[in-house]
């Protein structure tokens, strides 16, 4: 007999959605993907997940959904695995009774720019930053700036328009984009304010929460500059004691200031010299494949751990095990396609010492391209090991075969000057 309906409100289109609705069944729960667009997540389709289309972005026909639903059978818990429909979930979990993170204080962490007053009000190490409204306040902010800043919205996820900007024209350039946009990429209505930021040069990594305990510290890699892309992570880091400490104790202080503390928080800091500072705080597990890091590792299941708390069962992690694991992405240097037939590329890559698994996301044939957002990656290696550098070693042998599935036109040949 079914525990009742897990209400999924929307997802992520790439790792740990389809987790989500798998976990819930394993508890004998019935998973729901409410979505504007349930095609735009084909693991629906894949798995035989029910869906029920529903304006997302309207609070009211949410609930006219859910109470659809529960006249059906009871909702047992409601969830997202989105960063921009966590408010949402979190409201329509309110309103139901259910256990959730509070819906003002995942409102407020999705506002970068609120989110950086009330760290910087608690003594929370931040970047110095500037909230801007026009072209000319950008430029006025990066002038006052060590140069170079970086330029990015108050709301946003995946690095997506996140970008440094060396130069006064390179700010309005990107500062001129941003608050030209009126939408985001889901459709969602976004706010004409930016932040201007001091950039540091430190080391980045995360620290995964759940509730207010500091899980695993991460080591990430970000792709070439002038975007954010996340390009590779490393679970658990390899750090000395002290800098471990700052790093889990400045995240922590930063989930209780923000008023956060229920289910999973993806803290991401950088070392600015000995002191950690955060860099954003977000109210849902990690995206990258972080949490499939974790659970390999560390025998922690942050996915099931964050479906026991929306059914209000106990969801305290546990470590199972200890050991090492890497993923790294695979991006474009510059234009081409995906060769048409990319599977032995894969196949090598499964083939090196280490690598559990290998993947690419384009179909043959398909142009790509550097990226500039997470949407710009192409595919992705894990590895493990027991040993720290095992299996970083491993993933970027494994993510280097396959690169070779990417095709790249030859230069053009010059004739020589005679």
């Amino acid at each position: 007999m079914s525990g009742g309906l897990l209400l999924l409100v929307e997802s992520n289109t790439t790792g740990t959605g389809r987790l989500f609705a798998r976990r819930a069944a394993e508890l004998g729960v019935v998973p729901v993907l409410l979505s504007t667009d349930p095609a735009r997540y084909p693991y629906a389709a894949q798995d035989g997940l029910r869906t029920v289309v529903v304006d997302t972005s309207d609070e009211s026909e949410l609930r006219a959904a859910a109470d659809a639903l529960a006249a059906e059978s009871p909702i047992a818990g409601v969830l997202t695995s989105s960063e921009y429909y966590v408010p949402a979930a979190a409201a329509l979990a309110a309103r139901l009774g259910l256990p959730g993170p509070s819906a003002d204080a995942v409102r407020a962490v999705r506002d970068k720019a609120r989110q950086r007053r009330i760290l910087a009000a608690a003594g929370v190490g931040v970047p110095g930053f500037a909230v801007v409204e026009r072209v000319e306040a950008a430029v006025s902010a990066a002038a006052a700036t060590r140069l170079p800043v970086v330029v990015k919205p108050v709301q946003g996820s995946g690095s997506l328009g996140v970008r440094l900007c060396a130069g006064l024209d390179e700010v309005a350039g990107h500062a001129r984009k941003l608050l030209a946009e009126t939408t985001n990429e889901r459709g969602v209505a976004t706010p004409g304010r930016i932040l201007v930021e001091e950039y540091l040069t430190g080391a980045e990594f995360s620290v995964e929460v759940f509730g207010t305990e500091a899980v695993v510290t991460v080591a990430k890699r970000v792709g070439p500059l002038p975007a954010f892309v996340e390009v590779g992570h490393d679970v658990p880091a390899t750090l000395p004691a002290d800098l471990e400490r700052e790093l889990r104790r400045t995240a922590v202080r930063a989930v209780t200031a923000l008023g956060l503390g229920w289910g999973a928080a993806h803290v991401e800091l950088r070392l600015d010299g000995p002191v950690a500072k955060i860099i954003e705080v977000n109210p849902r597990l990690a995206g990258g494949m972080i949490p499939e890091l974790v659970r390999r590792a560390c025998g922690v299941d942050l996915v099931r751990a964050q479906v026991l708390a929306a059914l209000g069962r106990p969801a305290d992690p546990e470590r199972g095990r200890y050991g090492r694991a890497s993923i790294r992405f695979l991006t474009a240097d510059r234009d081409g396609s995906l060769a048409p037939d990319s599977s032995e590329a894969t196949a090598r890559a499964r083939r090196v010492p280490g690598v559990v698994e290998a993947a690419l996301y384009r179909a043959p044939g398909e142009p790509v391209g550097p990226a500039t957002d997470f949407r710009g990656r192409l595919g992705h290696v894990i590895a493990l090991a027991d040993h720290p550098t095992g299996a970083a070693d491993a993933a970027a042998q494994g993510v280097t075969a396959l690169a070779e599935a990417v095709s790249y036109p030859a230069p053009e040949r010059q004739e020589a000057l005679t």
